[in-house]
């Protein structure tokens, strides 16, 4: 029989290429979405009303729910705490609780930002102890403890967490589920005719980490728990990242000029270590240790940021 596998966000940056991956391995594949369903392949969900997620669940039978729907802008959850933690938090218990109840196996995707990123503690593992520095990445825990406790008294594994850090994937030009990379992007085609330089963080440390890696991962996690483990209880908890490291500052010089071929004058390298802190603190270093899914056998392996962005960018250059 054919696995169905249900996918929150599948609208959104990384729900899109989790759909792709699983239709890839031919299984069926549905996805929920809010604002932007589109029946049948994108089925209507609201994720703060229970009866919905019963009913949705019902009639679609999942083998394995993959929640990628979240709030995942760290100044909007700063802005909005109680929304943020109402879907990060409130709606991902509910949906744990209810695939449980129709033996559906829970992937819950969460994010570097649980951890506090101060310099010399990355990598971090996935023992570590977490320790927010912000609304958003607190509401993500969050998260992961309403999974585990949900879970917690399975004989089996029916639900674990992925970490994963900044992701990037295909967007359309006015797509509105662009992440921080396409943010750059976006502030290089606007540097050309800006008056005042843009400022960039040269600051902080990224480990840039595609979508289509990130679904690939998810598929050969789906598979691998599906298996009978002869007793052995697989791990709750793990992480995927790419190791290469860069600044928002170095991304921008490689996308402006190896990529786009743009000049650079209207942008300006930032450190924001040395002014007064904002509303939404950022960590240095979260890069996230992915031993834990090698022991499992599963490939970590990443495509290269600086060619993914020249295959991706080609038809926009003029």
């Amino acid at each position: 029989m054919v696995p169905t596998v249900l996918v929150t966000g599948a609208s959104g940056l990384l729900g899109r290429d989790v759909i792709k991956a699983f239709q890839r391995k031919e299984w069926k594949t549905i996805g929920t979405g809010l604002t932007r369903a589109d029946p049948p392949s994108i089925v209507k969900l609201d994720l703060l009303d229970e009866d919905n997620i019963k009913r949705v669940l019902d009639e679609t039978k999942p083998n394995v729910v993959v929640h990628c729907a979240a709030n995942r802008f760290p100044d909007s959850c700063s802005a909005d705490p109680d929304a943020a933690t109402a879907l990060n938090v409130s709606s991902t218990r509910t949906l744990t609780k209810l695939a449980k109840q129709h033996n559906a196996f829970l992937i819950y995707i969460s994010t570097d930002y649980v951890f506090p990123g101060r310099k010399g503690e990355a990598p971090y593992k996935v023992t570590d102890t977490p320790s927010p520095p912000n609304i958003y990445g607190r509401t993500k825990l969050e998260g992961e403890e309403a999974v585990l406790s949900e879970s917690k008294n399975d004989e089996s594994v029916t639900a674990v967490v992925l970490r994963v850090p900044l992701l990037y994937g295909h967007c359309e030009e006015n797509d509105t589920s662009k992440s921080a990379v396409h943010a750059l992007v976006d502030a290089i085609y606007e540097s050309q005719k800006s008056e005042e330089p843009i400022k960039i963080d040269d600051w902080a440390l990224r480990f840039p980490t595609c979508t289509e890696d990130v679904g690939r991962v998810l598929v050969d996690i789906s598979e691998l728990y599906s298996k009978p483990t002869q007793g052995k209880k697989l791990p709750q908890i793990l992480q995927f990242s790419a190791q290469q490291q860069f600044t928002k500052w170095q991304m921008v010089k490689l996308l402006g000029e190896d990529v786009l071929g743009l000049p650079m004058h209207g942008l300006k390298s930032h450190d924001p270590s040395k002014e007064e802190a904002g509303d939404t603190q950022r960590p240095y270093d979260s890069r996230l240790d992915t031993s834990v899914l090698k022991e499992l056998g599963v490939d970590v392996s990443c495509q290269d940021f600086l060619g993914w962005w020249r295959r991706d960018l080609r038809a926009f250059r003029h």
